[in-house]
């Protein structure tokens, strides 16, 4: 799940985290930061403008996925 989110491929909203249990939204939390390394490590070349828009279209992705589980998983008040 967490490389179809970084692909766009599913949306994520607070509505996908209630369907989830705790210990699947912390896996899918885990494999969101290992995800993200990955992308981060990538270094496409400093001319090759397509491969730099996907990788932070990706990392932007993966952010704010992120954000909105943390905030899911602190109770959101």
């Amino acid at each position: 799940m967490a490389q179809q989110i970084g692909n766009g491929n599913v949306l994520v909203t607070e509505r996908t985290f209630k369907s989830m249990s705790r210990p699947e939204v912390e896996k899918l939390r885990f494999e969101l930061d290992k995800l993200q390394r990955e992308v981060r490590s990538e270094q496409p070349g400093l001319t090759d403008t397509v491969a730099i828009q996907d990788r932070q279209r990706r990392l932007t992705r993966l952010r704010n996925c992120l954000i909105m589980l943390r905030f899911y998983l602190t109770g959101g008040r």
